[in-house]
């Protein structure tokens, strides 16, 4: 048995989401600082081999017409630096346009003041591109 991990990567944090056994929903995990990168992958690393995590999902933040932009880029490459690490761990990109905007609705219809914790949009997020490919893969 194993889970799936969700990433939200950002110039700043990455919103963590990690699934159930069942392949089903979508947890919040953590929002850990993206730098220094070499301390960011070991703690990603880490939290693979203590969940059985065998897939991790990046939210690719494409613009709205379907290209892709400096965000996406930067998401792109960090993958690459994960998969040096993680040679054992697959790697599939979902497509997070909106995805924060979503964030943001959720939490504040939940009552939630993630405009002083942008690390909560950051979980949310990670969630959200989860339980996205979750679905889709039902």
């Amino acid at each position: 048995m194993h889970k799936v991990m969700g990433l939200d990567v950002g110039t700043k944090r990455i919103g963590i989401a990690l699934s159930d056994f069942l392949l089903l929903t979508a947890q919040p995990y953590e929002t850990i600082q993206r730098e220094p990168e070499k301390n960011t992958i070991k703690k990603i690393q880490i939290i693979c081999k203590e969940n059985s995590v065998k897939k991790i999902v990046i939210g690719l933040p494409k613009n709205m017409n379907g290209t892709i932009g400096n965000q996406a880029q930067d998401c792109i490459e960090f993958s690459n630096m994960l998969k040096k690490e993680l040679p054992d761990i697959e790697f599939t990109f979902e497509d997070e346009r909106l995805s924060s905007k979503q964030a943001e609705g959720i939490l504040a219809l939940q009552g939630k003041k993630y405009t002083k914790n942008k690390g909560l949009v950051d979980l949310k997020s990670a969630c959200i591109i989860l339980q996205q490919y979750l679905d889709r893969k039902k």
